[in-house]
């Protein structure tokens, strides 16, 4: 078992439905060397007093309140206040298995050059449950899509070396943007071969807010800004709004001279 400390940034904004189910997931783990920070972003129902009714049971819970920023703001000040070597987010409606951490830290510590551990997931909600399908990692797929969710273990020394969430990224994915800065030069991804980690949909998920045309626009006017030398290495040009043909039709621009 690993002995590393871990710490789990929870971001929460009016999440009262869920975020105690969340928090005792979260205590439910079977690593035991566990820091909880609650990151409280202005939410004006009752998570605060949820969260610091728990935080009185268990004294791995501590709670940092600040007026919303939103949820790149609310990881780095959770990320910034941890004392864990490795860092966890995890969203305030989602649930983890108790063997998620505990597997993950051993790779961490064994491998070096390992930056990121995930898992398979599964989606859930009023719907029932599905098994949500992620492509394997690389980085010319990463160009094109991300295939990590939000919630894997990284090391805190790699958020400070590429200066955290990127907080002017208000239009979705932002956990694409931090997994580019990460990974587009160099750092290995594991992927743990069972279910640890479950996404939970409903009306107020966030990804169903950021999946319009508009903000998938500003996605990738935003990505192209910030990591054009990356996109041209992978995709030989700028990311395409059919991402699937960006390099395909960037190959097709530049034969033409129009690139």
């Amino acid at each position: 078992m690993s002995e590393s400390l871990i710490t789990l940034v929870i971001p929460v904004y009016n999440g009262e439905k869920y975020l105690e189910e969340t928090l005792l997931s979260a205590l439910n783990s079977k690593h035991k060397q566990l820091e909880i920070i609650v990151v409280n972003d202005g939410s004006t129902d009752n998570s605060l007093a949820i969260a610091s009714k728990l935080a009185e049971k268990h004294s791995a819970i501590n709670i940092i309140s600040q007026a919303n920023a939103g949820i790149s703001s609310a990881l780095n000040t959770g990320c910034k206040a941890a004392t864990g070597a490795y860092l966890f987010p995890l969203g305030a409606d989602d649930l983890i298995s108790d063997n998620y951490l505990s597997e993950a830290a051993k790779i961490l510590d064994q491998q070096v050059s390992v930056k990121v551990v995930y898992c398979e997931a599964e989606k859930f909600g009023e719907f029932g449950r599905k098994h949500w399908a992620l492509k394997p990692f690389s980085r010319n797929l990463l160009a094109r899509d991300n295939m990590i969710f939000a919630c894997a273990l990284f090391r805190k020394s790699d958020w400070e070396a590429v200066d955290g969430f990127s907080e002017d990224m208000t239009m979705g994915r932002e956990d694409w943007e931090f997994w580019i800065k990460m990974l587009k030069n160099d750092g290995e991804v594991v992927k743990l071969p069972f279910t640890g980690f479950f996404y939970r949909i409903h009306a107020g998920s966030k990804r169903k807010k950021t999946g319009t045309n508009q903000k998938k626009r500003e996605r990738i006017a935003y990505l192209n800004a910030k990591h054009m030398d990356f996109f041209e290495r992978e995709l030989n040009g700028p990311l395409r709004f059919q991402r699937t043909w960006s390099r395909p039709y960037n190959n097709l621009m530049k034969m033409l001279g129009k690139l």
